[in-house]
């Protein structure tokens, strides 16, 4: 709901602000300059009006991180009650189009967010309770996140396994709200995430047992622009790829070539 005290342009300023903050865990003024393209003079008012209108308790300004941080019980502004969607806040600004396939409608709890996304910020590891789908437990362990992806239902936290020693996606919505959330150095160089650095080329098309005009409704379906449909994505996501377009499963429309 907007604030009718409130100039559209501020608003959506203020919004900006306090999603960054529900999400991140974290703003300054050059998130808020770069994003609107405003002067520091505009970005310092936006910021003493966010913090005369936010409920308590209010983020704190940390001098040596020369940015605001949000309490963990942030609330967030009286009259904003949509936080929107953590993807577009938390990726990684290098390759957003490889690392978001699109949006996702399954979200964490936002202070799991925050803690997540400051332990990437910081380079910290940090001890979480995880609900394995292997298992069916609850297992108490240590992660250092380093970056986020979406499968275009989810987001996922890439980030090394303390314990099994390896690279491994996480479900940041199976993270458990009681974990304690402790932070360490990660105290280590971690290996190389070459699924995650390295690139694969994805190629599609209408099965080829599918007549001229089953393909064309096919490809209209799945918005081809072209005969075939042509990207990108990291390796680690290249599962995800398949699950979603239901690739290589009975009733499949499309096949890779």
């Amino acid at each position: 709901m907007n604030d009718p005290t409130l100039k559209p342009a501020m608003f959506a300023r203020l919004v900006y602000l306090d999603q960054c903050l529900t999400w991140r865990g974290q703003v300054n003024r050059k998130d808020l300059i770069e994003r609107f393209g405003i002067s520091s003079p505009q970005a310092a008012i936006d910021f003493r009006e966010y913090l005369e209108r936010v409920a308590e308790p209010k983020p704190r300004y940390d001098a040596v991180r020369k940015c605001y941080l949000a309490d963990s019980k942030h609330c967030g502004l009286p009259f904003t009650h949509e936080a929107g969607s953590p993807d577009e806040l938390v990726r990684s600004p290098a390759f957003n189009d490889i690392s978001l396939l699109p949006s996702p409608v399954r979200q964490s709890p936002p202070f799991v967010m925050r803690h997540l996304y400051q332990a990437i910020e910081q380079r910290l590891k940090i001890e979480i309770d995880y609900v394995s789908m292997s298992t069916g437990l609850r297992q108490n362990q240590w992660i250092a996140p380093a970056n986020f992806a979406s499968d275009g239902e989810r987001l996922h936290v890439r980030a090394w396994s303390c314990h099994h020693q390896e690279w491994r996606d996480y479900l940041p919505v199976r993270v458990s709200p009681d974990s304690s959330f402790s932070t360490a150095p990660v105290g280590q160089e971690l290996p190389r995430d070459a699924d995650w650095e390295e690139l694969v080329d994805i190629r599609l098309r209408p099965l080829s047992n599918l007549t001229d005009e089953q393909k064309a409704a096919v490809r209209l379906e799945y918005g081809f622009t072209e005969d075939t449909l042509s990207f990108q994505v990291r390796r680690s996501l290249e599962f995800y790829v398949e699950r979603r377009w239901g690739l290589n499963r009975p009733g499949a429309r499309l096949e890779r070539y």
